[in-house]
C-alpha cells in the first residue's frame, strides 16, 4: 500500500515537473534554449527509468530466490517434525504457521528492494493495526480456535467427526481451518473458530460404538420366533462384542407394523461394516424363514 502511495507521489511529481518544463520550453524556445531543456529532461527520464528498472529487477531476484529458500525451509521443518515424531495434527498446524511467517518476511524483503523503507512499512502496519484487527477478527478467532483444538484435542487427524451439518475424516488441522474429506471424497474447509466453540461429534474418540436396527414385521408374526432369528444372526457375527450383551426387544406397536429393536456393541472401526452386513442378513433370513415385512394398511368398515 505504501509502495503504491509512493509511486503515485512520484508520478504526480513527474507530471508537475513536466508541466513546468513544458512552460519554460515555450518561453525559452525563442532564445534557442528549448532544445537543451528537452535533452536534459530526456536524460532525467532515462536515469529515472534505469534506477526504477534496477530496483524492480533486484526485487524480482529477491522474490525468486526467496521463494526457493522458503520452500527449502518448509521441507526442513517438515523433516524435523517427522524425525521428532510430532503428532500429525500439530505437524500440519506448525507447517502452515511457519510458511505464513516466512512469506511475510519475504514480502518485507521484496518491498525494501523496491525502495520502500521497512521502517515506514512497519509504521504503516502499526498505524493500521486496529483496522486490520477488525477486518481479520474472524481469522484471529480461527487462529485461537486452532490453538484450542491442538491444546485440548477434541479430535485429531484421521478421526471421523460431525459438525456444522457436515461429517468427514479430518485430513489436516491448519492455522485457520480444519480440512475434512467426506465419504464421497469431497474436501470441506471448516473454520477452527466454529469447531472450537460449536458442537463436534467425534466418532473415533471411543474404542467401541453401539449399532442399532429397528425392523418392522407384520402384526400376525410370532415375536418370539422373530427375536430368536435376530439373536441367531447377531451371534453368527464374530465382530459383535459379548460385553455389553446384545439387546433385542419389542420396540413399538405402530399403525401398520410391530417394530423390533436390536442393539449391539462393536469396535468403532467395524461400525458401518457390521451395520450393513446385519441389514442384509436380516432381510435374507426373514425371507427364508417366512417372516413377512409389513406394508401400510388401511381398514375400511362399510356401514
Amino acid at each position: 500500500m505504501l509502495f503504491l502511495l509512493q509511486l503515485t507521489q512520484v508520478a504526480d511529481s513527474i507530471a508537475r515537473h513536466t508541466k513546468q518544463e513544458a512552460g519554460e520550453l515555450l518561453k525559452q524556445a525563442a532564445s534557442g534554449e528549448g532544445i537543451d531543456k528537452v535533452s536534459q529532461l530526456t536524460q532525467q527520464f532515462i536515469e529515472w527509468g534505469i534506477s526504477a528498472g534496477g530496483r524492480i529487477l533486484a526485487a524480482l531476484i529477491v522474490f525468486i530466490v526467496g521463494r526457493f529458500i522458503v520452500s527449502m525451509l518448509n521441507k526442513l521443518v517438515a523433516r524435523l517434525l517427522d524425525r521428532r515424531k510430532v503428532d500429525v495434527s500439530i505437524k500440519t498446524f506448525i507447517r502452515s504457521l511457519v510458511n505464513i511467517l516466512l512469506m511475510i518476511l519475504l514480502i518485507v524483503a521484496v518491498v525494501s528492494k523496491l525502495g520502500v523503507e521497512t521502517t515506514s512499512f512497519a509504521a504503516l502496519l502499526a498505524s493500521a493495526g486496529v483496522a486490520i484487527g477488525m477486518a481479520l477478527s474472524g481469522n484471529l478467532q480461527n487462529f485461537a480456535g486452532g490453538l484450542i483444538i491442538l491444546l485440548f484435542k477434541p479430535y485429531k487427524v484421521g478421526d471421523w467427526i460431525e459438525s456444522q451439518n457436515v461429517s468427514g475424516t479430518v485430513r489436516e488441522i491448519q492455522i485457520f481451518h480444519t480440512i475434512l474429506t467426506t465419504a464421497d471424497n469431497k474436501v470441506i474447509f471448516i473454520p477452527n473458530g466454529a469447531l472450537s466453540s460449536g458442537v463436534v461429534i467425534n466418532y473415533n474418540n471411543q474404542l467401541t460404538r453401539r449399532v442399532e436396527w429397528i425392523v418392522s414385521i407384520d402384526y400376525g408374526e410370532d415375536f418370539e420366533k422373530v427375536e430368536a432369528i435376530v439373536r441367531e444372526i447377531i451371534a453368527a457375527d464374530k465382530r459383535i462384542l459379548d460385553d455389553p450383551a446384545p439387546f433385542v426387544a419389542l420396540h413399538a406397536l405402530a399403525e401398520s407394523s410391530v417394530n423390533v429393536i436390536a442393539r449391539v456393541w462393536v469396535k468403532s472401526s467395524d461400525y458401518w461394516d457390521v451395520y450393513f452386513t446385519i441389514n442384509k442378513r436380516i432381510y435374507q433370513t426373514f425371507n427364508e424363514k417366512g417372516v413377512n415385512f409389513p406394508f401400510p394398511q388401511l381398514t375400511v368398515h362399510q356401514g
